[in-house]
């Protein structure tokens, strides 16, 4: 079954935040930051929240965005992908999570990892490229259009690249760590399928997320049974 719906606006009210740490810019990291910070730079604040997964239903990300919502300037820090070895998940960004931040008018950086530590067969710890995370918040700061154009635009000429980054990384990771991880034609895959154009990834996700529902509707889940 297929349900469609046409959003011709957004309202809401937020309450129950947490309170924010202030973080100065020239301490920044964000792989030490909270998962949702205040970050500030002489007369500039924003709201920077991080995902450890692209995966929505992995680590509750939402929290940690919705915590940022009532500042004026959101942004939140997304892996493209993220591969734990090749005998654990490899996971990927999809166009609802963007659509989504979009609605709600925060700035998406895409991200990736470049360092990670070894447990077991599989790696833990990832952390991100900090430097490029920093270069995105400068450009941020002096961009003046809505969020939305900005994920478009960053989606449109900056995803591949970033993906390029992703295998290069994970080849370095693997070397490092010695943990088998999955096979980087996987990457190369998904940047094919997505293309240039944000209509090519748009189809892809949903594709992905037809099959998935797919695969859950003949799953039995006994904890979801009542």
């Amino acid at each position: 079954m297929n349900i469609v719906g046409k959003i011709t606006g957004i309202k809401y009210q937020v309450l129950f935040t947490e309170d924010l740490k202030e973080v100065k810019i020239k301490n920044f990291d964000i792989n030490e930051m909270p998962s949702a910070c205040l970050l500030i730079n002489n007369k500039h604040t924003f709201a920077i929240s991080k995902w450890v997964s692209p995966k929505r239903t992995r680590s509750y990300p939402f929290e940690r965005v919705y915590n940022t919502l009532h500042i004026s300037k959101k942004i939140t820090v997304i892996p493209v992908v993220k591969d734990e070895g090749a005998k654990g998940d490899r996971d990927f960004i999809q166009w609802d999570t963007v659509s989504l931040m979009s609605l709600l008018d925060v700035f998406v950086i895409f991200a990736y990892y470049d360092n990670a530590e070894k447990s077991g067969d599989k790696i833990t710890n990832q952390a991100f490229n900090n430097k490029y995370i920093l270069s995105k918040i400068k450009e941020i700061e002096n961009y003046h259009s809505s969020a939305l154009h900005w994920n478009l635009n960053e989606l449109n000429t900056n995803l591949h690249k970033i993906i390029d980054k992703v295998k290069t990384s994970y080849v370095n990771i693997e070397f490092t760590t010695k943990v088998k991880l999955h096979n980087p034609s996987g990457l190369d895959n998904f940047k094919e399928k997505i293309g240039k154009d944000v209509s090519l990834f748009m189809a892809f996700s949903r594709d992905k997320a037809q099959k998935a529902q797919s695969r859950e509707f003949v799953t039995q889940q006994p904890k979801e049974s009542l």
